[in-house]
């Protein structure tokens, strides 16, 4: 009878919990996760799927967690023999490794996941409000200074400079953006840099209120921008929009791939899944595949496998806390280098710019400018700025691309 007690008790997670009370820390970051993803809607397509593999990757004993490999590609397996995860067959993965890591190595690891994710968003996506306001676009162009900032202060702070680019993107707010990053250039901290990057990314409707409170005055965030439009000699206008919505991805992709090579993986897929989606009706079938099927299908993927990467030996760690802690800091920077641009330019333009259009200059679409539109009411309640931010908020998801392209050219 006490064989068969001890028999259930080792069946059960409970001994590894006690032997490893790091478990229960994971328990509550999977448990406020969720909360947040589910009570406070904070971006739930993201943060749910993100917080259950933290969940499923944590429980001793359910090889659910991801294994990360060096940065030769070496392994340790369950049996104690190192092999290169690079030259073992897919079926062996899962049977050596288990569900999790057969997805991770399969779809994450090898970067096919990024650029689809890219596709769906671009489908997602329309260009018009950027295209309306050309001029506001700049504002997504200088709220990338916040990767190359930290970049900077990663290198002073002992990490390698492939490693300081990978931490320094997290500030472009784009998921897929920090992972492709990361995978061709400092694939060991894939893990902890994709949570940070997608956790940050979640938490936009906090860190953005935060950033505008500590840098903008109630004068500045009152500016009406469709009064301020009105002061214009002579309104914008686009004879025919939709033929320069089917140019524009076309155009863009070509100047891109002659400019930055390296950031057409991204920006390709993005534009060409916008084009389908500007097309119309030849390519409607193309359009609802990579905005609902297959985007749906690739951000259930992406978000396990990310959180399942956030294990306690990979995440109770002080590289990853600082690399935590370097994505708040590049993500804050980024948010307000595109509200410093706007008091530069107000300072010499007679037309003035509400900064919540800058501290929309990072990728989080739609939510960047969701969240800027609802501070604007609250000091005015006819200020509607959201086309505005969009139009900052759209070319930052541009920007932030050709950024990583840059890095990776210069550093891969």
């Amino acid at each position: 009878m006490e064989n068969l007690f001890q028999k259930i008790y080792e069946m059960t997670a409970f001994g590894g919990i006690i032997d490893k009370p790091q478990f229960l820390i994971m328990y509550a970051i999977a448990f406020v996760l969720l909360y947040l993803g589910i009570k406070k809607r904070y971006e739930p397509l993201l943060l749910v799927p993100i917080a259950f593999g933290v969940l499923l990757a944590n429980f001793p004993g359910g090889e659910m967690g991801i294994i990360q490999a060096d940065q030769d590609g070496n392994i340790m397996l369950g049996s104690g023999v190192m092999k290169n995860i690079w030259e073992m067959p897919l079926h062996d993965i899962a049977h050596e490794l288990g569900l999790m890591n057969f997805l991770y190595y399969m779809l994450i690891k090898t970067g096919f996941l990024p650029p689809i994710i890219f596709m769906g968003v671009g489908a997602l996506t329309d260009f018009g409000p950027m295209l309306r306001n050309l001029r506001l676009s700049i504002f997504g162009a200088a709220a990338q200074m916040g990767i190359f900032a930290v970049l900077l202060v990663a290198i002073l702070m002992d990490f390698t400079p492939r490693e300081a680019a990978s931490l320094g993107i997290i500030g472009g707010a784009d998921g897929p953006t920090a992972i492709f990053t990361t995978i061709k250039l400092a694939p060991h901290l894939l893990g902890p840099i994709a949570i940070a990057a997608y956790s940050y990314m979640a938490l936009v409707p906090v860190i953005i209120p935060l950033v505008v409170r500590l840098t903008c005055t109630k004068k500045e965030l009152s500016i009406n921008m469709k009064e301020e439009e009105k002061k214009a000699a002579q309104p914008v206008y686009i004879k025919n929009l939709r033929v320069m919505k089917i140019i524009f991805p076309i155009a863009v992709t070509t100047l891109v791939a002659i400019f930055v090579p390296t950031a057409v993986p991204l920006i390709g897929m993005l534009m060409f899944g916008n084009l389908i989606k500007e097309i119309g009706s030849d390519t409607s079938r193309l359009f609802d595949a990579a905005s609902n099927s297959i985007m749906n299908a690739a951000t259930i993927f992406l978000g396990l496998c990310v959180g399942a990467t956030m294990t306690c030996d990979s995440f109770l760690n002080w590289t990853t806390i600082g690399i935590v802690i370097g994505g708040f800091l590049a993500f804050a920077l980024s948010i307000a280098s595109g509200i410093g641009m706007v008091k530069i330019y107000n300072l010499v333009s007679k037309r003035k710019i509400n900064p919540l259009i800058g501290a929309t200059g990072l990728s989080a679409v739609p939510m960047a400018s969701r969240v800027a539109n609802e501070i604007a009411l609250k000091y005015d309640t006819k200020n509607h700025v959201l086309q505005y931010c969009m139009s900052s908020n759209i070319s930052g998801v541009i920007g932030s691309a050709v950024a990583a392209g840059i890095l990776i050219s210069f550093l891969g």
